[in-house]
């Protein structure tokens, strides 16, 4: 689906209200709904919509922001899902006027590929001050990467995800590659072919590159399992039950590639997606097995379903012989990372500690959150190997997004910044601006920072040096 502003003149009022401010705002209301308002016993709590009287029905309503700490920006989100059908516009200022649009927007998404979903909805007025078009483009391509985590897999596997690649890249005019199946072994990407070769659907590694070849060079690197049954080391039944957002890490490098494309930001922009089903068959890799890597490090298997860093590391390993100016990559990687941080607020891993204070910062200021946790130097020795450089699947209950984070760096030596995020891609329940289901996360941040530091000039710096 493709979200859009309302354009109408003729949109009804909503107005926003805080505790603080709802009894000033109440006595500016038209007498008529001043008086429904009282006699409703409305009193601004967080979420709360209350519809007023019109001529010809619902003349316009009030939606309740609650108290100040902790105040969700995305709130008026909700409003997406509460107002009736037609076309509203603020008839006040939001706190953050950008946000709560594009929470509107983004509240309004409706999966729809399987069934039918509801007729008229609301729209929204986007507000004054506010660019309707750079919004649109974001919550489009958030909207975009979500279809492709809900999809399920029979109609999302390693091909599906190729096409979707494909089709971006050919719509903003960029240069695709693919290796696919057994060409991986002669282009060296042995871990990649390991991962897939048991599906019947071949492994493949997609790229594309857009933009000029002496911008600064900004690579994205997405994990895209289309569906992990943990091969040999088999998942148990509710543990696949949402496998099929293992690919959440390529559907958020290539949301946040449709953001940089369509911004037309001045960078040489290149995505690398190591694209496998984890499947099981007699040609399934197994516990025990040694690969060489592309970087020539000698990786032993000691579980079948921590795939992601394997294929991860080939495809970080061809990203960094680039050499570029920030290498990031995303892939829902951890359970370790969940029962830390919880689903919503996905950790980051970065070695530069003024870039990772940005990135915090913006992840907060976009209402897009990360936060930091640390490449652990003494837990790096829990990687080694005892007859290989390294095991994929340390022994031992702690620690799991760390030691994953370690393994990927041992892969990434030239870039100038890399920064890894275990993101979940997925929304276990509705909130505002962020309905059940899949979820692009830290993509709209990394958008931003990529911005920023094209604007204060730090890019451009980096990729002088």
């Amino acid at each position: 689906m493709t979200l859009t502003f309302a354009s109408s003149a003729a949109a009804r009022p909503v107005w926003l209200a805080s505790k603080d401010d709802w009894a000033s705002l109440r006595e500016s209301l038209p007498q008529a709904a001043r008086d429904f308002a009282t006699a409703a016993k409305f009193e601004a709590a967080a979420g709360k919509l209350l519809l007023l009287p019109g001529v010809d029905g619902v003349g316009g309503a009030v939606f309740g922001l609650g108290g100040e700490p902790g105040r969700d920006p995305f709130l008026p989100g909700q409003l997406a899902t509460l107002l009736p059908a037609g076309d509203w516009a603020f008839a006040n200022d939001a706190p953050r006027p950008a946000l709560a649009a594009l929470a509107f927007l983004l509240s309004s998404y409706r999966f729809g590929r399987y069934k039918a979903t509801a007729g008229d909805a609301p729209r929204l007025v986007c507000p004054q001050g506010v660019d309707a078009a750079r919004v649109e483009s974001l919550a489009n391509a958030v909207c975009f990467g979500r279809d492709l985590i809900n999809t399920p897999a029979n109609d999302m596997g390693p091909q599906a995800l190729h096409d979707a690649a494909r089709d971006l890249a050919a719509a903003h005019g960029a240069r695709l590659a693919a290796t696919v199946g057994d060409a991986l072994q002669a282009e060296n990407f042995p871990l990649i072919h390991a991962v897939g070769k048991a599906s019947s659907q071949a492994p493949r590694l997609v790229e594309f590159v857009w933009g000029a070849d002496g911008a600064p060079k900004v690579t994205l690197v997405g994990k895209g399992v289309c569906f992990d049954t943990g091969g040999l080391d088999i998942k148990p039944s509710p543990a696949m039950l949402l496998m099929k957002k293992d690919m959440g890490g390529a559907a958020t490098a290539l949301a946040c590639a449709r953001m940089i494309m369509e911004a037309q930001l001045p960078v040489r922009l290149r995505v690398i997606l190591p694209i496998v089903e984890n499947a099981v068959s007699g040609d399934a890799f197994r516990p025990g097995d040694i690969y060489r890597s592309r970087k020539g490090l000698t990786v032993e298997i000691g579980n079948t379903d921590a795939e992601g860093r394997l294929i991860l590391a080939d495809a970080l390993a061809l990203a960094d012989e680039d050499a570029p100016d920030l290498l990031f990559d995303f892939a829902t990687l951890t359970g370790a990372a969940r029962v830390a941080l919880g689903p919503d607020l996905p950790p980051f891993y970065c070695a530069d500690d003024a870039l990772a204070a940005d990135i915090a910062a913006l992840g907060f200021g976009e209402n897009d959150p990360v936060w930091r946790l640390p490449l652990w130097d003494p837990y790096d020795k829990l990687l080694d190997g005892k007859i290989s450089d390294l095991n994929n699947a340390p022994a031992g209950p702690f620690a799991g997004s760390i030691t994953a984070a370690l393994f990927l760096r041992r892969f990434v030596s030239r870039a100038r910044a890399w920064i890894h995020f275990d993101v979940y891609g997925w929304s276990p329940s509705a909130r505002p601006g962020r309905p059940e289901g899949g979820e692009i996360q830290a993509a709209r941040m990394v958008f931003a920072l990529v911005e920023k530091r094209l604007r204060d000039g730090a890019l451009a710096a980096a990729a002088q040096s």
